[in-house]
């Protein structure tokens, strides 16, 4: 496969910036437009296929999923077909089983689905779906095999087997429970897959759940703070201004060799929290203050370098990894708005 590409939402102007990383930093290869209030994606790098989630425009009725095919060598970003989703656009996607399966949860519309991809990338209309309140993200696990749908409103992540027909059924207990309160956002697993973890939006933590591979099921065992103290965050609560109010304001988690990093969108920080052998985790070894308002963050495959966007910036960061510190590369213009990051 030839060098690294990163890919940069950029919701403010309904558009997608393609970068190369080179020895330099970061190189902006071109711009998508059309991609109407796309706020996330996911990524099929051996296919060359990208699955963004697009609003509804003067041309369409409904919000969607938009298939794009991925030039490597341009950057270019080609539209193929689109999905409608009259129920509302999804606000995490994430594939599983080799990109055959595209899985979804829309925040506003309070549900998730499970959707076929063909060989061509053509998305077919759910084949399944959830309904929980605030749905936030959802990840499958490597095998495919098993689904995790996390409701920010509802305190939970629900826990499902995904069957060979694209079925969802609820495993036994059917939701793995989140302090009341905490708003759990986005999901992560740990190497082996026995450890996830979720940082809530609410509280700014990371909260550390035991996974049983077989069965599937959670059980939570720790919770720990991913936000500066000095900052002096207050508790979010729910539909209140996050930055007026000075509240906690948790987003995004990634994991690197033996680290795990949170942002924190009020004050603009990533945490780095060691991982110990059992897979439980340190108090922040440090924080970085880097792009204004950090809603999206992303890891090379070979977990050398993290990007990072704000949604109060055009620019994004390029770090190079080394333990659990960050070394910043260079800042690079990408748009208004910039929420998601994937290296493809």
């Amino acid at each position: 496969m030839s060098p690294s590409l990163v890919l940069v939402a950029n919701a403010g102007e309904s558009s997608i910036s393609t970068f190369r990383v080179t020895d330099a930093g970061l190189e902006r290869l071109s711009v998508a437009t059309g991609t109407t209030g796309c706020s996330n994606f996911a990524v099929d790098p051996e296919r060359g296929l990208v699955y963004a989630s697009v609003k509804a425009d003067d041309e369409n009725a409904d919000a969607g999923i938009l298939t794009l095919s991925l030039d490597r060598e341009t950057g270019d970003l080609t539209p193929l077909t689109r999905v409608p989703l009259p129920g509302g656009a999804m606000n995490y996607l994430s594939l599983t089983r080799d990109g055959a399966v595209l899985l979804g949860a829309a925040y506003s519309g309070g549900y998730g689905i499970v959707c076929a991809v063909d060989a061509y990338g053509v998305v077919s209309p759910p084949a399944a779906e959830v309904r929980f309140p605030r749905l936030h993200s959802v990840i499958a696990s490597s095998d495919g095999r098993h689904a995790y749908f996390v409701s920010l409103e509802s305190d939970l992540i629900a826990q499902f087997s995904l069957g060979d027909d694209l079925a969802l059924t609820p495993l036994d207990p059917p939701v793995a429970a989140a302090p009341t309160g905490s708003g759990p956002r986005h999901l992560a697993f740990g190497d082996d897959e026995q450890t996830l973890y979720v940082l809530t939006e609410f509280t700014g933590e990371v909260l550390r759940y035991r996974r049983d591979p077989a069965a599937g099921t959670l059980e939570l065992l720790s919770a720990t703070p991913a936000h500066d103290p000095s900052e002096k965050l207050r508790h979010s609560v729910i539909d209140e201004d996050p930055r007026e109010n000075h509240y906690v304001w948790g987003a995004d988690i990634h994991l690197t060799d033996g680290v795990v990093w949170a942002s924190e969108r009020t004050a603009s920080t990533l945490a780095a929290l060691r991982i110990a052998a059992d897979g439980s985790l340190s108090e922040p070894t440090g924080f970085v203050v880097t792009e204004e308002q950090p809603r999206g963050f992303a890891v090379s495959d070979d977990r050398t370098l993290l990007v990072a966007a704000g949604e109060r910036s055009t620019t994004v960061s390029l770090y190079r990894v080394d333990g659990a510190d960050l070394h910043l590369q260079g800042r690079y213009e990408t748009g208004r708005g910039a929420n998601w990051v994937r290296f493809a």
